[in-house]
Parts: structure tokens; C-alpha cells; sequence
């Protein structure tokens, strides 16, 4: 195992074009982290960076104390898993995960082989298959082969580049338990591409959300959720995204198209002679008002509900509002850079899977202002985010993950006595 350390990453390709810029990010050894982000955001060049398929341009490469920008990918001793699983189709699933210590010619015997192999097939389930040729196998175990040829490897770093993008739905929830599973157990510093929502935040210690090559925030899932630092981090983490609203700043108060709300006093200085701001708000965060989980002190408003998706333990409602057409094109290009196809003036709103509401319905709905995020149109920064909440969001989930790493240590450590 071994940290991975990014200062001043930079990748320009002989047209010019700037794929990463100026990328600082420290992986801890052990650490888990996502790269995440929408098309050509610089995900996948920066994963190939670390591994050394793409060159660096500028800065400097660590792994563990050494500088590896010049090494080869074989002498880095990274073990990377591809989308397309890249596994020899006249192999058996023993000689596809044995592939790698073959290479190293001589300096494993071939019954060390067949233990680090069998080991791997134990972890990942496919003892009874080894014998099988990868063609005659589903898509989840085709995966797990192309995962056991990097864990034989015991190498300092497992990477993975979008792995599941190829299964279906159902699979791809029972590899992201096998791939969390396999990290926990092994304590291996891994680092993962995605563009989905669910993988970004249900595997990753921290996950580093990347835009046109600019690294905007890397946090945990939670903070990423609960603080995001900038309008487009706001918008790309959740599922279904947040809500933007433009609001107009009225003195001490925000006038947005269905309710007017009080600001609190450190909000209204920072927003003081500002027109427009941009405001987020969840679509958990609006209930049903008679609804008994409805805050009883918060903002209510009638709509109309366009639509409604039942889900069976949850249910969306689609509710228009006018926008002001002063912001519209920076939550329309916002949208786009989250590879939407444009703006739409629809609030989501997530209610329960008992919600009597329907469409054509007039609802009313309640939220409270407290949980609303407010952004600066032009910049798109933050203007509520809470440092010192924080700080305690980031100081809560490192604590969690040395609890995960020290009980998978525990569960091996029964297993092999």
C-alpha cells in the first residue's frame, strides 16, 4: 500500500488544449477516493496520469516517496481494472487472473501462483469457475476476474476506470458491495473514476469533483452533499439534483417565485447589493405540509403539481415556476456543463411513497429556509456554506473510515488464525 500525492498536475496535449489544470490532491494510504465529474471534465486522463498511460505535462507525481513522472506503468506497481474488462478470451478464468505473475517470469513458483490465485477466487466467488472460459461467464463475474487479476498483483494502489458502466442496474449494486467489501478487506489505496451519482457516493472515502479539468471540491460524499462549496457542486452531487431557483434580494428578505423568506443577518451582508442570487434547496427538503414530518416554522406556498412519479417507498412531483430571465443563462449553461440539455423552471420535489398527492393537484408545501443553499450567479460560490460544519463532516467520516480499515484488519486477522 502506499499514499498517492497530485502537486500542480497539469496535461496539455500538442493541440493545445488544457485537459487537467494545476490538479493538488493528497490520497491518503488506504484512502478510497472517487474521480468524479461529467464528460471531458478530466476524469479518466487524470486516472491515466497516476498510471502512467498519459504523460505529465507539468508538476509532480508521488507514490509513497517517490517521484514516478518518468517510470514506466510496470515499474509504478499500480494494478488497473478497465471498463471493458480487458480479460484473453482463450484464457481460462485461473490462467486470466494468474496473467500478470506470469509475466514477472521466475520470480513466483507455480505453487505461489496457484495460492495468490486461489485466494483471490475465495475473495471474489469464483472458485467453481475457474475452469470456465471468460465468454461463458455473466457480466458480474467477468468483472470479478478482471478484480482478482489486480489483486494478485499486490500492488500499492488499485485503479479503477468506470468498471461498471457495462452491467446492468442490479449488478452494478451487488459489484459496488463487492468492490467496497474488497477495499475494506484489503486496505488497499484505491482510486475510482465514475460519472454515476450512486457509485461517487456510496464507495468513496472522499470524492475530488472535477470541471473542465479544474478540481472544484474534494470532500466526503456528505460534505459534498451537505456543503458544497460552489453552485456546479451543488448541482452535479445528488440524484435528483437540487433545485435552483433565482431569487430576488428584497432588503432582509428573498423573494423567490412561489414564497418570500426572511434571511438571517450574516446572509443578508453578504449578499447586500446584490439584484439576483441563486437559491438550492433539496427536493427532500420540501414536504407534504400535512405531511407529519412538515416543519411546523417554515416556508409554505400552493402549486399546482404538473406530474408525479410514484416509486413505490418514495414519490416526485413536478411543479412549474417562472424563473427570472436575468439568471436563466447561467443555470442554463450551468445545466449543460452537467451534461443536461438546458434549464428548466421545474421544481423536483420528493415526497413520500404514502403522499395522497396527484397530478393536477394543488399542493401545499412547506420547507425550511434553514436547509436552502444561496449562490452568488456570477462566481457561483457558496454564500451559506458552513466551514466549521464542515470541518466536522470531514473529521466525522476520516474517523469512520480508520473504524472500517481497523475492523477489516480484525476480520483477517480471525480469519487467517
Amino acid at each position: 500500500m502506499a499514499s498517492i500525492t497530485l502537486n500542480n498536475i497539469e496535461k496539455t496535449y500538442p493541440d493545445g488544449y488544457k485537459a487537467v489544470k494545476d490538479v493538488n490532491l493528497d490520497i491518503a494510504d488506504g484512502e478510497f477516493v472517487i474521480l468524479v465529474g461529467p464528460s471531458g471534465s478530466g476524469k479518466s486522463t487524470l486516472l491515466r496520469m497516476i498510471v502512467g498511460l498519459e504523460d505529465i505535462t507539468a508538476g509532480e507525481l508521488r507514490i509513497g516517496d517517490e517521484v514516478v513522472n518518468d517510470l514506466a506503468p510496470k515499474d509504478r506497481n499500480l494494478a488497473m481494472v478497465f471498463q471493458n474488462y480487458a480479460l484473453y478470451p482463450h484464457l481460462s478464468v485461473f490462467e486470466n487472473i494468474a496473467f500478470p505473475l506470469r509475466l514477472a517470469k521466475g520470480k513466483l513458483s507455480e505453487s505461489d501462483i496457484r495460492s495468490r490465485v486461489n485466494d483471490a477466487a475465495e475473495m471474489l466467488e469464483l472458485t467453481e469457475h475457474l475452469d470456465r472460459k471468460p465468454g461463458n461467464l455473466s457480466g458480474g463475474q467477468r468483472q470479478r476476474v478482471a478484480m482478482g487479476r489486480a489483486i494478485v498483483r499486490n500492488a500499492d494502489a488499485f485503479l479503477f476506470d468506470e468498471p461498471l458502466s457495462n452491467l446492468d442496474a442490479k449488478l452494478r449494486g451487488q459489484m459496488r458491495t463487492e468492490i467496497a467489501r474488497m477495499q475494506r478487506r484489503m486496505g488497499t489505496t484505491t482510486v475510482y473514476v465514475t460519472h454515476d451519482q450512486t457509485e461517487a457516493m456510496t464507495l468513496g472515502d472522499r470524492v475530488a469533483v472535477l470541471k473542465k479539468g479544474v478540481l472544484q471540491q474534494v470532500a466526503s460524499p456528505r460534505e459534498l452533499y451537505d456543503q458544497p462549496v460552489n453552485l456546479f457542486v451543488a448541482g452535479f452531487i445528488g440524484s435528483p439534483p437540487m433545485n435552483f431557483v433565482p431569487a430576488r434580494v428584497r432588503g432582509q428578505e428573498l423573494e423567490l417565485p412561489f414564497v418570500t423568506i426572511p434571511m438571517a443577518p450574516a446572509l443578508a451582508d453578504r449578499v447586500a447589493g446584490r439584484e439576483i442570487v441563486i437559491c438550492g434547496i433539496r427536493p427532500e427538503h420540501f414536504k407534504d405540509a400535512a405531511a407529519p414530518d412538515a416543519p411546523h416554522d417554515g416556508a409554505r406556498f400552493n402549486r399546482v403539481v404538473e406530474q408525479t412519479e410514484w416509486l413505490g417507498n418514495e414519490q416526485y412531483a413536478y411543479i412549474p415556476f417562472e424563473a427570472d430571465q436575468s439568471v436563466m443563462s447561467t443555470l442554463d449553461e450551468l445545466e449543460k456543463e452537467l451534461d443536461g440539455e438546458g434549464a428548466r423552471t421545474t421544481l423536483v420535489v420528493s415526497l413520500s411513497g404514502n403522499s395522497r398527492i396527484l397530478e393536477g393537484d394543488e399542493a401545499e408545501l412547506v420547507f425550511d429556509p434553514r436547509l436552502m443553499h444561496v449562490f452568488d450567479p456570477e462566481t457561483g460560490e457558496n454564500f451559506t456554506r458552513n466551514e466549521e460544519a464542515a470541518a466536522r463532516i470531514a473529521a466525522e467520516q476520516e474517523e469512520v473510515r480508520k473504524r472500517a480499515l481497523e475492523r477489516a484488519r480484525q476480520r483477517d486477522e480471525v480469519l487467517n488464525n
